[in-house]
């Protein structure tokens, strides 16, 4: 069965300080994240246009490509 991408990354959180946590943390607190999304451009759309706590989207692009290859 196929997770979602936002199932993914909550398996990212962590008290550390990487970018992929922090971006896995602070995902968890929009309310407002698609939570459902399993399609890249939905998700990249939300991120760019609604969401001021990603600071770089290359983060999200490695983590889609993780979360394709474990989705396979």
């Amino acid at each position: 069965m196929r997770r979602s991408f936002y199932h993914y990354l909550m398996t990212l959180r962590a008290p550390k300080k990487t970018e992929e946590s922090q971006f896995a943390n602070d995902a968890a607190k929009d309310i407002q994240f698609p939570k459902q999304s399993e399609d890249y451009h939905e998700l990249s759309s939300y991120l760019e246009m609604d969401a001021d706590y990603l600071t770089n989207m290359h983060i999200f692009d490695e983590l889609w490509e993780k979360y394709v290859e474990n989705n396979k």
